[in-house]
């Protein structure tokens, strides 16, 4: 209780420390800072910047804006003026918080303190809140290990105990390859100094182990502070520690125990722990007929909560402590050696060689006592005894043949050179049937060698001690070279699984890229998993409350009850059927198709070969079948959605469109005609004539224009929905000029209208009523986006047999890039004041002339403002002359 209310008081009194940790420069703790600050000061906190180095990042100084910044103070430093923190100004102002930035500086020659985080202390006493931005590389307790990891030598230290005095910790982090990228771009530091950086400090090892770092810090910190609340509210322990324990796994009677063996003392620590099975060329056949048990292994570790990680590699310690290094693991796990120790004047002991190798790893040996052979174990096949006759047999027989050949050379050679021929049989049997038919190989030619050939023969007697040499030289040689030959061959059956195993990712990979729809992926898997895996296989899909199968091979069958496993999997994200612990009475194996948090259905597979269901690398290639299909699945998803959201999305504009101009150019005419009738019905008698013409007139000119609008959409939905007949008619070029123009005589009043139409021009084949609807629309269009004072100009002419209309005015004109959207549907330009409009005229007019096939242009004209050509066709077939 007293050290409760000693910390309480000195909370009072002392200000509060904020600090936004990162692990490098550019990881955006600063702006993390700034908008923290903001926020406090919507909260009706006094927040001043002291002291922040935007670094000319714009995203920095837009955060700044709006917030207090007290001036920096100047300091000489070697005739040049450097900014620092003016600490007096800072608690002269007095804020409830005060913005630091870089808490590690050191500040200029002349400053009241050498650090920055002596300044900071000394606003803290003073009770002001600080928020500060600092890098774990900058803690004097981690300095070694930081120069150990990235081989620089930080000098810019702070204590460690403002980081436990810290009234809150803010963990900044971004993937160290978006942090290269932005030092790429030049965010962080200027081209030049990026280049350095990238050389020596911004590596990707570097930064991988400096976030990893922070992270550490800052769980350390929530630790701490657990074990704080724990004690002060007298719970007990355990409290969790930073390890990670470490078990390999071999197939051996052994494993089983010494992984729950690991698990409980990853219980025991709170730490997680890892379980590896590292397969060694050396194996032979063994490791074959292993890797069920291997398997069986593994999945036992997973269900108990281990990361299961399969290796290859030549050296079992070698790969084992390599994998402890990469996850930083602090306790390897392994089993007390069984073997009788004669053994060890053979080979190294494995134990022997992991504790040699570990390093600052701990190594703990558990004895492990007898193997009790499990349920599991007895169920799986016997394997081959180390000698068998077929392996006997084909080594007489080689042995045999060599002996024969030397035979006849007998005569023209000495016996020693006739030991080359057993160690070629030596070398065959190696290639052709593996290292123990070698090895006994080796032996019998020995004897054969010295049988036959060796004086006296035909005994195994030998008259020369210097034979016995070659002996010795034949049986070593031979089985040197036949165990170099089957590993070689081991490791190219090897490098050739990988190779079909990449080949079939490659192919599905590809056909996968080119699918455009969902079938086409469903398509794509089933081709490239039936010929990999020579499995029949089904995808189901889910389809309201049920799985259904949207593409299969022709050869499977699923019955209600396969469905029902299906159902399962995909409900339950775990695979089931056959060759799992779940539903295992089901006659093919049911895998999730998942992408992070989504289940998009399921995969169906039964193989010819019983013993695919078990093998570890069978069921590595079907997940990553899966895993990359699920993402194609989903990604084709994702893209018919998108083209679902912009349809959507360009529905709502233009309804939302459709609905401001409806709701302008309806209301404005409907005011106007409503107070011409209120004032009439209210007024009554009492209204002159003139005032009553005046308002008929107004009324009149407004239902007009409500009839065009309403008469515009009418005829816009008319040419959308394909339901416009010409009646087309020979008319006269001025006669459709002529009635265009009456029809506007009104709206148009005194404005001069110039007209250029020949009285040679031909008739032209027309809808008479809608081409002056278009000419009316041109020319009403020309009225209102140019000024009264200045003319428009109707000009026609014939030319190829195509004549061409052009209404220009002497407006403002439209935006070179803006000509080809105007006669899209509602599109306007800004207008002057007074006009208006649906957008819906100029399209209109393109929609007539094109149902009359011609063409509808605009241009800009010479003298300013906009030109619109309308080409017709007066006869079937011709050009026009682009002049026009």
């Amino acid at each position: 209780m007293l050290k409760l209310a000693q910390a309480e008081e000195s909370a009072t009194s002392r200000g509060k420390l904020k600090i936004f940790l990162g692990y490098a420069a550019g990881v955006g703790k600063t702006y993390a800072m700034l908008e923290a600050a903001r926020q406090r000061k919507l909260d009706g906190r006094d927040v001043v910047v002291a002291y922040v180095e935007s670094h000319g990042r714009q995203e920095t100084d837009a955060l700044l804006d709006g917030l207090e910044q007290l001036p920096k103070a100047m300091i000489s430093y070697m005739g040049v003026q450097l900014p620092e923190l003016d600490i007096d100004a800072t608690l002269e102002r007095a804020p409830q918080i005060a913005l630091v930035d870089e808490l590690a500086h050191t500040n200029v020659s002349g400053s009241r303190h050498e650090k920055r985080w002596q300044d900071v202390e000394e606003l803290l006493d003073a009770g002001i809140d600080v928020y500060t931005t600092v890098n774990v590389q900058h803690f004097e307790s981690l300095n070694d290990i930081v120069t150990q990891v990235t081989g620089i030598k930080v000098k810019e230290t702070v204590p460690d105990r403002l980081l436990d005095e810290a009234f809150d910790i803010k963990l900044v982090d971004i993937p160290p390859d978006e942090l290269m990228q932005r030092l790429r771009e030049g965010k962080i530091y200027i081209p030049e100094q990026a280049t350095k950086a990238m050389e020596k400090f911004f590596r990707p090892g570097n930064l991988m182990a400096l976030r990893e770092l922070s992270m550490r810090r800052a769980a350390a910190r929530v630790d701490e502070e657990v074990r704080a609340y724990m004690e002060a509210s007298a719970i007990e322990g355990p409290w969790p520690v930073a390890e990670r324990l470490l078990v390999c796994v071999s197939g051996s009677p052994y494993s089983e125990k010494l992984i729950r063996t690991t698990r409980r003392l990853s219980d025991e620590m709170k730490a997680p722990w890892h379980t590896v099975y590292i397969e060694t060329p050396g194996g032979g056949k063994y490791l074959q007929e292993n890797r069920q048990r291997v398997w069986r292994d593994l999945r036992l570790a997973e269900t108990l909560g281990a990361q299961t990680a399969t290796m290859t590699a030549t050296s079992v310690a070698d790969a084992l402590i390599e994998y402890a290094n990469k996850h930083h693991v602090t306790k390897i796990v392994v089993g007390k050696p069984s073997k009788p120790r004669w053994r060890e004047l053979l080979a190294t002991p494995l134990v022997d060689r992991i504790i040699r190798l570990s390093g600052e790893i701990d190594v703990y040996v558990v004895s492990l006592g007898a193997p009790e052979p499990t349920s599991t174990q007895r169920a799986l096949p016997a394997t081959k005894k180390y000698i068998q006759w077929s392996d006997l047999l084909r080594s007489f027989a080689l042995v045999a043949a060599a002996t024969a050949v030397s035979e006849l050379l007998y005569q023209f050679f000495s016996p020693t050179n006739l030991v080359m021929i057993y160690l070629l049989a030596v070398v065959l049997a190696a290639t052709r049937l593996g290292q123990r038919p070698a090895m006994m190989t080796a032996f019998f030619g020995v004897l054969a060698f010295d049988f036959f050939f060796v004086p006296p023969r035909f005994s195994f007697a030998v008259s020369d001690s210097e034979y016995l040499l070659s002996f010795a030289a034949l049986f070593v040689v031979g089985i040197v070279i036949g165990k170099l030959v089957s590993q070689s061959r081991e490791r190219a059956e090897v490098i050739r699984e990988r190779e079909m195993q990449t080949a079939s990712l490659y192919y599905l990979s590809r056909d996968l890229s080119a699918a455009s729809d969902v079938q086409s992926v469903l398509n794509a898997m089933i081709k490239n998993i039936e010929s990999s895996l020579e499995a029949n296989l089904a995808i189901l899909l889910p389809e309201g409350e049920r799985m259904e199968i949207k593409a299969s091979t022709t050869s499977i069958n699923l019955d209600l009850k396969e469905l029902a496993v299906a159902d399962w999997a995909y409900r339950n994200r775990q695979p089931a059927g056959k060759g799992t612990d779940t539903l295992i009475s089901a006659e093919y194996l049911y895998v999730p198709m998942s992408t992070g948090e989504n289940v998009l259905g399921v995969l169906g597979i039964g193989f010819a070969d019983q013993a695919a269901y078990t093998s570890p690398d069978i069921r590595k290639l079907l997940n990553a079948f899966v895993t990359q299909a699920a993402l194609a699945v989903e990604r084709v998803m994702l893209v018919a959605q998108a083209e679902q959201t912009k349809i959507h999305q360009a529905r709502s504009n233009l309804e939302r469109a459709l609905l401001n101009s409806i709701s302008h150019d309806l209301r404005t005419p409907l005011v106007t005609i409503s107070m011409a009738l209120d004032n009439m019905w209210e007024s009554g008698s009492k209204l002159t004539e003139a005032a009553r013409t005046k308002l008929i007139s107004a009324a009149r000119g407004e239902a007009q224009r409500l009839n065009r609008f309403v008469g515009n959409l009418l005829d816009m939905t008319r040419l959308e929905a394909g339901a416009v007949k010409l009646k087309k008619i020979p008319c006269e070029v001025q006669e459709l000029i002529g009635c265009s123009l009456a029809a506007l005589e009104q709206r148009i009043g005194d404005r001069v209208i110039t007209v250029d139409a020949p009285s040679d021009l031909p008739l032209v084949m027309m809808d008479l009523s809608l081409m002056i609807q278009m000419m009316v629309n041109l020319i009403e269009n020309a009225h209102k986006y140019s000024p009264v004072d200045k003319p428009i100009e109707i000009k026609a002419r014939c030319a190829m047999e195509f004549l061409c209309l052009q209404v220009s005015d002497y407006g403002q004109g439209v935006p070179q890039s803006e000509l080809n959207k105007i006669f899209d549907k509602f599109y306007r330009i800004p207008v002057p004041e007074g006009a208006g409009g649906t957008g819906l005229g100029l399209a209109i007019c393109k929609g007539i002339v094109e149902a009359h096939d011609g063409e509808i242009v605009a241009t800009m004209h010479e003298g300013g403002g906009l030109r619109i050509s309308v080409i017709l066709p007066v006869g079937k077939e011709s050009s026009f002359n682009e002049e026009y």
